[in-house]
């Protein structure tokens, strides 16, 4: 089985989520690209997964939006689930005599990802990776004398650099206006903004911890503060998990100093696992959990932190492992279906986590017992053996949590 390019990875687009409102919104404008001459009106079913949590994750008004003007009829069926994947939704046209035009029924794969009914050989149209495993690529690797992004090169020839190039800027102004916003998020939860605030008291001394890991900290609740507030960013691998890589790209290049050219290079490396993880399992939360949006990209940024500092291929892959090893079984449970908690902090305490697994990694030889590939497999078992209510429907673990005032309001007597 071979991959895609990394350019599938690595999505510009809006928050807050890659699966619930980046794919809705194409699919719409799809749907409206053929659809537009003839239609009076549209209605649009949202299914499973995409029904349960939609309006926290803005589905309703990201399609309204595409196929304005013309008139939209949202319906959420959150009891009823597709076979093929649990976001499924299901586009109609009508005319004005209200007669149905046409229907098509598509799925939210993971990642910003579409896929059309009966349209599923499209998927394998531009797949460019000759390898799908680890200890494959990891092999030609060490025969041909290559380092991962090489590899990449290699396979997605020089032009991937200038779309890398475009990533990372949009990267970088994400976490800028996320270090610069104050306010409230919007949502109904109440959640303030923390990285401004802890990015300005960093730089006035303030804290426990130490100014670099408060940076780390503060990057990475910007971006995912940004995305939970509906602006632009790059799925790494998806909205939700967002924070983490460009949070440690730009820790490790103020601690460093290294170039334009290494970060691009480590991107290209990122995207690789990234790869890896979403052909042999899933980067959707609907399907195996947080631990396909987080502990990928814990696991993208400690492969991009390793090579940053040093590592070899052996070492990155190891870091890798570590990085997706340590989420194995986290559930996808957002609060009120929005992507703020749990997932703003996960960006955060995942960003810390991966500079761990490089620095762990590098410490050693790069020699270990369980490989990613294997891990990858786990990962994707695990999420499948999930209850479904901890699987992005918002029916269980956190999401059931809810404010209670009285809590704060307790006297002893």
């Amino acid at each position: 089985m071979k991959m895609k390019s990394i350019q599938k990875i690595y999505r510009i687009g809006y928050g807050p989520s890659s699966s619930h409102t980046m794919a809705p919104r194409k699919a719409a404008e799809q749907f409206k690209a053929v659809m537009a001459d003839r239609a009076s009106r549209y209605q649009v079913t949202l299914l499973g997964s995409l029904a349960a949590t939609g309006r926290g994750h803005l589905t309703d008004i990201a399609i309204q939006q595409a196929l304005a003007p013309v008139s939209v009829e949202i319906l959420w069926d959150a009891e009823r689930f597709l076979s093929k994947h649990p976001n499924a939704m299901i586009f109609e046209a009508y005319d004005n005599e209200d007669t149905l035009i046409d229907s098509w029924t598509g799925y939210s794969i993971g990642g910003g990802a579409l896929v059309w009914e009966g349209k599923e050989k499209s998927l394998h149209s531009d797949l460019v990776y000759p390898h799908s495993r680890m200890n494959g690529i990891m092999q030609y690797c060490t025969d041909h004398g290559l380092t991962y992004w090489e590899y990449v090169e290699q396979v997605e020839g020089s032009e991937i650099w200038p779309y890398l190039a475009q990533v990372w800027e949009v990267m970088q102004q994400t976490i800028e206006n996320g270090l610069h916003a104050e306010g409230v998020l919007p949502g109904g939860l109440g959640l303030s903004r923390n990285a401004w605030r802890i990015y300005t008291r960093t730089l006035h001394g303030g804290g426990l911890g130490t100014a670099q890991n408060n940076l780390l900290f503060a990057y990475a609740l910007a971006t995912a503060e940004e995305n939970a507030a509906g602006g632009k960013m790059v799925t790494a691998p998806t909205c939700g998990s967002s924070g983490v890589l460009p949070a440690v790209l730009r820790y490790i290049q103020e601690n460093t100093k290294c170039t334009e050219t290494s970060i691009l290079r480590a991107l290209a490396t990122a995207g690789l696992i990234g790869n890896l993880v979403k052909a042999n399992a899933s980067i959707s939360g609907a399907v195996v959990g947080c631990q396909g949006e987080i502990g990928t990209a814990c696991t993208m940024a400690a492969a991009a932190a390793t090579q940053l500092l040093g590592g070899s291929i052996r070492q990155i892959e190891y870091a890798a492992e570590m990085g997706l090893e340590h989420h194995l079984g986290l559930t996808c449970d957002p609060v009120d279906g929005l992507v703020q908690i749990p997932c703003i902090e996960r960006n955060a305490f995942a960003a810390q986590r991966a500079i761990g697994c490089a620095n762990y990694a590098l410490m050693t030889d790069g020699m270990h017992r369980v490989s990613l590939d294997e891990v990858i497999e786990v990962m994707e078992t695990t999420g499948h053996d999930l209850p479904s209510l901890y699987r992005e429907t918002s029916q269980g673990g956190l999401a059931k949590a809810h404010y209670d005032p009285d809590l704060f309001n307790e006297t002893e007597e």
